[in-house]
């Protein structure tokens, strides 16, 4: 049976993180919520459910027949092995979920410039403390986290071609997305850091360029950046030059 990923339609958001690594392993997979006659409405009666047991509280989730996983980490810490994107070594698997962890974090902090005061409020209705938060996130957040998996990947004992080990793993196409996804939402704050975090970047180009990967960019299963997910391009917010 395919694996079924679960996730609102329309967007990326948290749901590109396991896309990435079921397309760059060639995984028969589902995205249910964009498959007519399924939908949304389907992913809602899951959740809702008042029957079944061990339902999640919110999408992204993955069902593998009877099994549910939700939670991006968890579902790439479940997933990493069986698609051949984790280390054997168990050590190197806990180290792995750590550095996704660390990436969720990231992107929570993302979604607080554009949303700093409440998830329910509209951007507009917060736009002032969305322009401290996103200066304060440009300036010391960035290089904060940017700069510790710069020095993961340089103190990796197999080489900085890899974040983890020496093959790819899924925590090096989440860093793919992180800074396409900076990027997007701050073409210019990201100008300001280029050249600081040249492993990032070089592995960044080589994730890029997997044929895998390269063909999914170029396919309509790819969804484009916009203002409905985490990473938002709003010049108000990108104050950086």
């Amino acid at each position: 049976m395919p694996y079924e990923l679960y996730y609102w339609d329309g967007i990326q958001r948290r749901g590109e993180f396991v896309r990435l690594a079921l397309e760059e392993a060639g995984a028969d997979y589902v995205d249910v919520t964009r498959v007519p006659g399924r939908g949304a409405d389907e992913m809602m009666r899951i959740m809702n459910s008042k029957t079944q047991p061990r339902i999640p509280f919110a999408p992204p989730f993955l069902k593998d027949g009877d099994i549910i996983v939700s939670h991006v980490a968890n579902i790439l810490f479940y997933l990493g092995p069986k698609l051949g994107l984790a280390s054997k070594d168990e050590a190197l698997r806990f180290f792995l979920n750590g550095l996704q962890l660390t990436v969720t974090d990231f992107v929570a902090e993302v979604h607080d410039t554009h949303h700093p005061i409440a998830t329910t409020q509209y951007y507009e209705d917060q736009k002032e403390a969305a322009q401290k938060r996103a200066a304060a996130f440009i300036a010391d957040r960035i290089p904060k986290f940017l700069g510790y998996f710069e020095r993961v990947l340089e103190q990796n004992p197999e080489g900085n071609a890899h974040t983890v080990g020496d093959s790819l793993t899924y925590i090096d196409l989440s860093l793919f997305q992180v800074m396409e996804g900076l990027a997007y939402a701050f073409p210019n704050g990201m100008r300001h850091y280029s050249g600081r975090f040249p492993a990032l970047e070089a592995l960044r180009d080589r994730v890029r360029g997997r044929r895998k990967i390269a063909d999914y960019l170029e396919s309509d299963r790819r969804l484009a950046f916009n203002e409905d997910g985490i990473f938002r391009q709003y010049p108000e917010l990108d104050l950086a030059s």
